[in-house]
């Protein structure tokens, strides 16, 4: 279906198919209450979460891409010498095979397609098995919208099945994928053959570098939202801190008091700042075998539930201190509200301490000293550096990871880089 509505969708104009994007954001957005309801029902997550961050989200990347798409342009050379000028043009790809994860769904599904159809690709996508109640929604809504048939097709089932026969497709000439880099291996293996293009966001194991010059009204709140916002389930969330040794306990005494201000329960209740997990597993247990010291949270504290809730896969934010850096805490992506603070004493430590994973996706900085931000940045092997803040995002400007945290970039231009393919055509001034 995907391939017979590429020739027609493909021809239209970047105005008509950014008119239907625009449709299709009205239409998400005049039920963003429904989406909500579903994807906190579906995933665990906070309704609060849901309705402030995952729909409005879905809604603005269909609005971006719709104005993006108006706005790209090609390049123009000229050779006066030989006569001849020189310009690119950019044709989409074909059928794109688009793959998302569990955590924010229709959030990163539309990030996903947005793109995609606004290039004048066609796509068949594949969410998560765990989460796919908020894209089934979606569908309903594609030919109001106005999207042609054939142009959006989802396919719901199992990565092993579903989403394998998608990468060793022959007829989709580009994956874009989101989610665990063992995932994206076996992605990675399937699609050679082909010589697919890829997308890959992948993993983190995000360092927060805390200096003793750094602004702790600001950092404390800012450092409890990245490393527990979501549930801790989002590939930007903090799991290591380094804090440098002068303030080192002063951090954890006020760090570890407003961890425990958080409240956990059920999803549905406005007043909740934790929901439930997606799966049981727990690294507490493996931490504490390695004789780190659990400060608050799993095993420490009492969590108490809703009678409904209590068979449920709930966790109260945990801080660990005294974990070794070779830990499975330290080096393992976590994707839960889990989060260890460990000691630093020098710049150049730390630096070297942050870059000791196989990951590379986020970091943070705090320090009032401009010159060290700079020099710090400069040097983490990551491929997004925040400095005094968390998650500011200009979807204009590229997003993606160094080492096993990606390959390849999303954003406005950078999307656009894997979902087209470049035409260099030379035209003689003259006639000959």
């Amino acid at each position: 279906a995907a391939k017979n509505a590429f020739p027609i969708w493909s021809s239209k104009s970047p105005l008509e198919r950014s008119q239907i994007l625009n449709k299709l954001a009205d239409l998400i957005e005049h039920d963003l209450e429904a989406f909500a309801q579903a994807e906190s029902k579906d995933q665990g997550k906070t309704i609060t979460f849901a309705r402030t961050v995952d729909i409005p989200r879905a809604v603005y990347n269909f609005r971006f891409f719709a104005s993006s798409i108006l706005h790209h342009t090609t390049e123009c050379t000229e050779m006066a010498t030989m006569g001849c000028v020189h310009y690119t043009s950019r044709a989409p790809v074909g059928v794109a095979g688009l793959i998302s994860p569990w955590n924010l769904p229709l959030y990163l599904l539309t990030w996903k397609i947005a793109p995609a159809i606004a290039c004048g690709n066609t796509v068949v996508a594949k969410p998560s098995e765990m989460t796919s109640v908020t894209a089934w929604m979606m569908c309903k809504l594609l030919e109001k919208a106005g999207v042609p048939h054939g142009v959006v097709n989802v396919v719901f089932g199992m990565g092993t099945k579903a989403g394998e026969a998608l990468v060793c497709h022959p007829d989709v000439p580009l994956i874009s994928f989101t989610g665990s880099t063992l995932t994206a291996q076996r992605i990675t293996e399937k699609s050679a053959p082909h010589c697919k293009r890829l997308s890959l966001e992948l993993g983190g194991k995000n360092p927060a570098i805390i200096f003793d010059d750094a602004d702790l009204a600001q950092c404390i709140p800012t450092t409890l939202r990245s490393s527990f916002a979501n549930q801790g389930e989002i590939c930007l969330c903090t799991s290591r801190i380094f804090v440098q040794r002068g303030i080192y306990s002063e951090f954890l005494k006020r760090f570890v008091a407003e961890a425990k201000k958080w409240k956990v329960g059920n999803p549905s209740d406005p007043t909740v700042d934790v929901g439930a997990l997606i799966s049981k597993e727990s690294y507490v247990k493996k931490a504490q075998a390695e004789g780190a010291r659990v400060l608050c949270g799993e095993g420490v504290d009492s969590l108490a539930l809703p009678a409904g809730n209590r068979k449920g896969y709930f966790m109260l934010p945990t801080v660990i201190a005294e974990v070794k850096d070779e830990s499975c805490c330290m080096q393992e992506e976590i994707f839960g509200p889990v989060t260890c603070v460990v000691a630093f004493d020098t710049e150049e430590e730390v630096i070297e301490r942050a870059n000791s994973v196989k990951y590379g996706l986020a970091a943070t900085v705090w320090s009032s000293n401009v010159g060290r931000v700079h020099r710090v940045a400069k040097r983490l092997q990551s491929g997004l550096v925040w400095t005094n803040c968390w998650l500011v995002r200009d979807l204009n400007l590229p997003f993606g990871g160094m080492k096993a945290s990606g390959v390849g970039r999303e954003g406005a231009k950078d999307s656009y880089e894997v979902l087209v393919s470049h035409k260099l055509l030379h035209i003689p001034q003259k006639e000959k």
